[in-house]
């Protein structure tokens, strides 16, 4: 990897605001992984709760429409991509849950950072300032995505009462 680790956590939104040593505390749990254009990593309903940092490349985030359409066997559909200094695998971080949606790399040679929870919950408890900073920095990222959510959800309500007409291209 061109970059080293802790640079690479100190660019997240999850990370931030750690210090230099917390951040090498961090970096010493990462498990650099490479992905090739179109390999999954994870699907949708699979179980797993490590939590990725995009180092280089980019992720799509796919989602099976069938869950909606009662059509279990339909493409995924890409909901986003992801960048560099991004993360994911956060809401499986919080709740050990199944995994909300697929995720499969969109660039040749796509790097990622893997942080399993298990040590990285064991970081936070034995250094509990850590686990504070990084805990509030999740909650901020995960409101942000429910809001996000949240809007989008009524632009589409908006669009199928025809209340609204869809943005001009």
């Amino acid at each position: 990897m061109k970059r080293s680790v802790t640079a690479t956590l100190s660019l997240t939104e999850i990370f931030d605001n750690l210090s230099s040593a917390q951040l090498e505390l961090i970096a010493a749990l990462c498990e650099p992984m490479v992905l090739r254009r179109g390999q999954v990593l994870f699907r949708e309903n699979e179980g797993s709760d490590d939590l990725y940092v995009i180092v280089r490349g980019a992720i799509e985030v796919l989602m099976n429409p069938g869950v909606i359409t009662s059509q279990p066997e339909q493409e995924p559909v890409a909901l986003t991509g992801l960048r560099p200094g991004q993360v994911f695998g956060e809401i499986a971080l919080v709740d050990q849950g199944v995994r909300s949606a697929t995720i499969r790399a969109s660039e040749d040679n796509t790097e990622l950072l893997r942080i399993p929870r298990d040590r990285l919950m064991r970081l936070c408890d034995t250094y509990p300032e850590l686990g504070y900073k990084i805990m509030r920095n999740l909650a901020a990222d995960l409101a942000l995505k429910i809001r996000n959510t949240g809007l989008t959800i009524r632009q589409y309500q908006l669009l199928l009462s025809g209340q609204q007409k869809p943005p001009a291209r």
